[in-house]
């Protein structure tokens, strides 16, 4: 049995269930300063007093820093740049210097001996804002005749969809808007720079997800070589694309370390994350299909609006851009339209969260989709199987570009895996326990409660590039020690890449140490997100632990004085094959490593010593896997109140290394779905305070509001754009929670139209149930 397709337990576990884990507050130096955040308490205004003269005579304060004390005026800048689009007039200032455009924006920071002294003295900064009306309403302001401030405005598409429009025989328009919402990891950010004592070196913990560019760009805003910059791994509970991006306090919490020679720590309240760390998801659709009299699409259109928040961050433009340009999905589309109009509102600034754009795009699509289903009185899977693309049409290329890459989906089966799923369904019971039949509505099981089934495609993204690079080293003493730009932010980044080394050096994945996040140990990374971890960090593993196998084999020619081609490695060690006494001819990577010594014999002039390789992999195009997600849902219709009873992920992954960690993603992903399409959401009053601060406002579902999730894990696409074949997994159990709930709320009520708005609070359920009666 090979190491890749196994399920062997995570090499983290371990040390994070003794308790054993090195999070970002975990780590503390002697000497250390903290630091406590002065935000802002207004939406929108001029600063007119910002004095912190009380707060630097505080006991125990050693400084505290407005904009004015900071070099030039500091922005931060976008790192995924959409060529074409200047955001440079929207991007966000470390601190805020006349202007607040959003509550929790920082305006000083104060640092000192002890964090309860800093947050103290930080209550005695005398702010006074002359406050102006916030813009709250990103879609309003167009429909009462206003102008908002457009960051940006993108159009993706193809064909003439104007005609495919004026050829239709039938034409079926929805709105939906989805909801603000984030991630929330296990715990808020937490960062520590502790500076050097000789030549401006500086040590920081609590940066993940990208922490070479992270580490670059802070180079560049202190002015200083980056190689004097360590950013050292640290465990996270969870990045979701929310953390590790490059905000305000990673440039502020270095510079003030900097300055005052001493370590600075700052660790993130859940309110401050609630507040402050980007928000997401917030996009309001207008999305209109077109078909012919067979029900076939003929032209597919959305006009998209994005809530962004008061700023431009690090991921400019490029949620909405990947909503716009993966809206078509798995279908096949003739002409299309995708519009984009970016729109800042004095809330929280947005980014990524898991399945950035998708999630959206997938609800809007796929319950339009149900909702074509019933004007046209076509079964919603029938509706489906007659617009999906077919194997014989693959590889599929749109005339679409996104994240700077064509967008070729590259492989696969929709109808088959569409097929399986409702098969699968329908063995699982899922029919039945909905009590519907396909195509028709929900029927009541009494007490008010009706139960629906509902079903949604997808397309998925993964493996971005343009690159990602490993080392692999095997030490004197067998140990096999793999160093990957990727971060470990829960994903199990560890045990894949060890299974994936393990397996082309014949290995036990338990003798593989991995070693990611650290940028002393892998200076090159591109780091973890975009579900690119296992596609590119584990192809750069892959290619060069087979280095590493093919010096090995060579050097042991050498010392057993046979063919390389008669040659085996297995188990760790090389054998000749078919030698009728295998222990005279057998050395391990252990003896092997060892006669690669510096002075060895066995090497020849000019020859590097060390078994070792580093190989760098490049992909210009991402791959894409696809799913089917499918629920049942039970909807009290006097309360409003939703619970979904099961829930299956159908999941196409090319091939899986560790077939339970791809599980584990999936229905972790799906519990995060049902939290943004049920219960998440940040909502503001009318002077743009935010309503959702901590976890008693913002609903976070819990293990009560999560059902048992059914997986029905594929491998029979394997991607072509890499040596493994595999596809990513981390964002492919979130992408279609919200449109198969929706569509599931949807057949439970009986309702000709769409949903309207998520989540789908009991509120806007109840008055859903009110319209349809009023309808009846």
């Amino acid at each position: 049995m090979t190491a890749i397709g196994t399920r062997l337990p995570r090499q983290e576990d371990p040390r994070l269930l003794r308790g054993r884990g090195r999070f970002g507050d975990d780590v503390n130096v002697p000497g250390q300063l903290h630091a406590r955040l002065v935000r802002s308490p207004s939406a929108h205004g001029q600063i007119r007093v910002l004095d912190v003269t009380e707060a630097r005579k505080a006991p125990g304060v050693a400084a505290v820093v407005t904009a004015g004390d900071l070099p030039d005026h500091h922005v931060i800048p976008v790192r995924l740049a959409i060529a074409g689009t200047d955001l440079s007039a929207f991007l966000q200032p470390v601190l805020a210097r006349d202007t607040v455009r959003y509550v929790g924006e920082p305006l000083a920071v104060v640092v000192g001996d002890d964090p309860y002294a800093c947050e103290d003295a930080a209550e005695l900064v005398e702010i006074d804002i002359a406050d102006q009306p916030p813009v709250l309403d990103a879609s309003g302001a167009f429909d009462h005749g206003n102008q908002p401030c457009i960051a940006a405005e993108l159009t993706r598409g193809y064909g003439d969809t104007d005609a495919a429009f004026a050829a239709a025989a039938h034409v079926v328009r929805i709105e939906l808007a989805i909801g603000r919402h984030s991630g929330v990891p296990l715990e808020p950010r937490c960062l520590l720079a502790v500076p050097g004592p000789d030549r401006g070196e500086l040590a920081i913990f609590g940066m993940t997800k990208v922490p070479v560019w992270n580490r670059d760009l802070l180079a560049d805003l202190l002015g200083v070589d980056e190689t004097l910059i360590r950013v050292h791994a640290i465990d996270a509970g969870g990045g979701f694309g929310v953390r590790g991006e490059f905000y305000p306090e990673d440039f502020l919490i270095p510079w003030l370390a900097v300055k005052t020679g001493r370590p600075v720590k700052w660790a993130e309240d859940r309110t401050e994350h609630l507040m402050a760390v980007n928000h997401s998801r917030q996009q309001y659709h207008r999305v209109a299909a077109a078909f012919d009299a067979g029900g076939r699409i003929l032209g597919l259109t959305d006009d998209i609006i994005q809530d962004n928040g008061a700023y431009c961050r690090t991921h400019g433009v490029a949620v909405p851009e990947l909503t716009a340009a993966m809206l078509p999905g798995p279908y096949r589309v003739p002409a299309y339209r995708g519009r984009v109009r970016v729109v800042l509102t004095n809330k929280t600034p947005c980014g990524t969260y898991r399945a950035p754009g998708r999630f959206e795009g997938t609800a809007a699509r796929e319950h339009l989709l149900d909702v074509a289903a019933g004007q046209l009185g076509i079964d919603p899977v029938a509706l489906r199987e007659r617009n999906l693309l077919t194997r014989a049409e693959m590889p599929h290329q749109r005339p679409i570009s996104t994240l700077g890459t064509e967008l070729i989906l590259d492989t696969g089966d929709y109808p088959a895996l569409l097929a399986a799923a409702v098969d699968e369904a329908g063995r699982l019971g899922y029919r039945a326990q909905a009590d519907v039949a396909p195509g028709s509505p929900g029927i009541s099981i009494g007490s008010g409660r009706r139960r629906g089934f509902g079903l949604a495609m997808f397309v998925e993204k993964s493996g971005l590039g343009p690159q990602e690079t490993a080392d692999v080293t095997v030490t004197r003493s067998g140990a096999v020690h793999v160093y990957s730009g990727g971060t470990s932010v829960g994903q199990g980044i560890e045990t894949v890449l060890a299974q994936i080394a393990a397996d082309a050096l014949g290995a036990d994945p338990g003798s593989v140490r991995v070693t990611a996040g650290d940028t002393a140990a892998q200076p090159f990374g591109s780091g973890s997100w975009a579900s690119r971890s296992t596609v590119v960090g584990g192809s750069a593993v892959h290619q060069a632990a087979t280095a590493v196998r093919g010096r090995a084999i060579e050097l042991a020619a050498r010392i057993l004085e046979a063919s390389e081609e008669d040659l085996d490695l297995t188990d760790g060690a090389v054998s000749v094959r078919g030698d009728p006494d295998p222990k005279r001819a057998r050395l391990t990577l252990a003896d092997i490593a060892r006669a690669a010594a510096p002075a060895s014999r066995y090497l020849r002039d000019g020859e590097p010593a060390g078994l070792s390789a580093r190989r760098r992999f490049e992909v210009s195009h991402m791959t894409y896997p696809y799913g089917v997600h499918a629920a049942v849902v039970e909807v009290d219709t006097g309360t409003g109140r939703v619970r979904v009873l099961r829930y299956l992920v159908a999941y196409e992954v090319g091939r899986a290394i560790n077939p339970m960690l791809v599980e584990g993603q999936l229905r972790g992903g799906v519990a995060q779905g049902i939290g943004g399409a049920l219960f998440e959401e940040f909502r503001y009053d009318e002077a743009g305070q935010p309503q959702a601060i901590t976890f008693i406002e913002y609903r976070l579902p819990t293990a009560a509001e999560i059902p048992p999730v059914d997986v029905l894990l594929r491998q029979d696409a394997p991607s072509p754009g890499n040596p493994l074949g595999v596809m990513g997994a981390g964002e492919g159990g979130i992408n279609a929670v919200g449109a198969a709930v929706a569509n599931a709320v949807r057949d439970a009520l009986g309702l000709a139209g769409g949903v309207g708005q998520l989540p789908l609070t009991p509120a806007r359920v109840c008055a859903l149930v009110s319209a349809a009666g009023d309808a009846a």
